[in-house]
């Protein structure tokens, strides 16, 4: 049986003892090493090598596990799984971006033999217990861009250009659009080529949909 080789990040001297010997339990595991700081963790883990380095996320009372999950992600192929107390969206979510495979909350320490071998097999499932706060903050991040988006289109364009993307999409030709607003159909054309060089776009249709799936017309 393949034994894996765990590396354990941890300040807390009763957590990096404890969980040291819980895993020493398993049979198919064996912790090669342990870190207290950031400065133990980089100097270690690319000389022994383990599969699996548990992280803890609040290092000498900051969250420096995220940053050291980035580091070391560069220095050697361990597969990390974090590990905190904390459930807050934003922090998880960064995790994740820094390279985590998986996030624990230590009070689910049960999980944590199972949650290293599925990392060993490059299997490893987000943890139910997160995936939820994960999948809301994709969608508040999705939001934003899409704020941004319809911020950034109204800066650009000016209330009649909208008006008139608004028919277009509607079906108008130019001359029905001219006729509507009572302008000549070169202040129309002029109106469409100053809306397309604006939004680099390539047809008045293609920008009218775009203005159209922003919710830009009321």
């Amino acid at each position: 049986m393949a034994v894996i080789r765990v590396f354990l990040v941890e300040d807390d001297v009763d957590w990096r003892v404890g969980l040291s010997a819980y895993l020493a339990k398993q049979s198919d595991m064996e912790v090669v090493g342990t870190a207290s700081n950031a400065e133990e963790a980089i100097l270690l883990a690319p000389v022994l090598a383990p599969d699996v380095i548990l992280m803890d996320i609040m290092l000498v009372g900051s969250m420096e596990g995220i940053t050291l999950t980035a580091e070391i992600s560069s220095r050697c192929q361990a597969q990390i799984i974090m590990l905190s107390s904390l459930t807050e969206k934003q922090v998880i979510f960064e995790a994740f971006k820094a390279g985590a495979v998986n996030y624990l909350v230590k009070s689910a320490f049960q999980d944590i033999p199972d949650a290293i071998r599925q990392a060993h097999a490059s299997n490893s499932p987000i943890d139910a217990r997160v995936a939820d706060q994960i999948r809301e903050e994709f969608r508040r991040l999705k939001q934003l861009e899409r704020e941004y988006e319809v911020k950034q289109m109204k800066d650009l364009i000016t209330p009649t250009e909208i008006q008139v993307l608004s028919m277009i999409d509607k079906g108008y030709t130019q001359t029905q659009i001219a006729d509507k607003f009572v302008v000549s159909i070169r202040t129309v054309k002029n109106h469409v080529s100053h809306i397309l060089k604006k939004l680099q776009g390539k047809s008045s249709k293609e920008a009218a949909q775009k203005a159209k799936d922003l919710g830009l017309f009321k």
